[in-house]
């Protein structure tokens, strides 16, 4: 009951319109089920293989985004059944993502994942390499998939200035690219940041969606 009593918890903190995404690495298909019962339907998984080997077994109105680095050549496992992809961060993986979904007859949502954090192991594009990915003549060939916005994690850090500091950075990234290139889409209205950790200054930021893992499912078995 544990997993149910944090999900109304958390969802009577955050306003209606932004969307949980439970972070459900490592955690067992009863962990989800569970949460399945209290009313989720968004889940997020951060590894290709863990992801794959889940689905089948799992009812399939959950709505999947994965939330990791992404390889090139485990899209295809992914294309049948994904709904959103956060973390686009090269334009081959964007054509990939793309042939693969044409392939299953679907158009798959992709968020732009830039890297706004201190920390040197976080994957991520600047604004150059957005402005570069989007003005390609490749770009507006790609039709299975659909840039829905923009996802960046935050430095693990405790300090709060730094945190809302890099935050206030996507929301600015996300304005920029909504008023130059997707000012007439409306689907182009997503911003994905903010964890357990530091998701209420990420809501106060402007996100849409939070993923949240730990403070659903508990603290994480490795």
């Amino acid at each position: 009951m544990q997993i149910q009593e944090n999900l109304q918890q958390i969802k009577q903190e955050i306003p209606g319109n932004v969307k949980i995404v439970a972070i459900s690495k490592t955690k067992p298909n009863e962990d989800i089920i569970e949460a399945y019962e209290a009313g989720q339907r968004i889940f997020g998984e951060n590894k290709a293989q863990e992801l794959i080997a889940k689905q089948p077994d799992l009812p399939e109105d959950i709505e999947w985004h994965f939330v990791g680095h992404l390889q090139t050549n485990k899209v295809k496992y992914l294309a049948p059944f994904v709904k959103m992809i956060h973390s686009v961060d090269k334009l081959k993986l964007l054509k990939e993502v793309n042939k693969r979904a044409k392939s299953e007859n679907r158009v798959i949502d992709c968020l732009l994942q830039f890297h706004i954090a201190e920390e040197e192991s976080k994957f991520g594009l600047d604004l150059e390499e957005a402005k570069d990915l989007i003005n390609s003549d490749v770009f507006p060939q790609l039709e299975n998939v659909r840039i829905t916005g923009v996802m960046g994690m935050a430095t693990f850090t405790e300090d709060e200035k730094q945190i809302r500091k890099e935050f206030k950075m996507l929301k600015n990234t996300f304005n920029f690219l909504k008023s130059g290139y997707f000012a007439s889409e409306d689907h182009f209205r997503e911003i994905s940041m903010g964890m357990t950790n530091d998701y209420q200054i990420a809501i106060e930021e402007g996100a849409t969606i939070v993923r949240i893992g730990s403070a659903i499912f508990g603290e994480r078995n490795y």
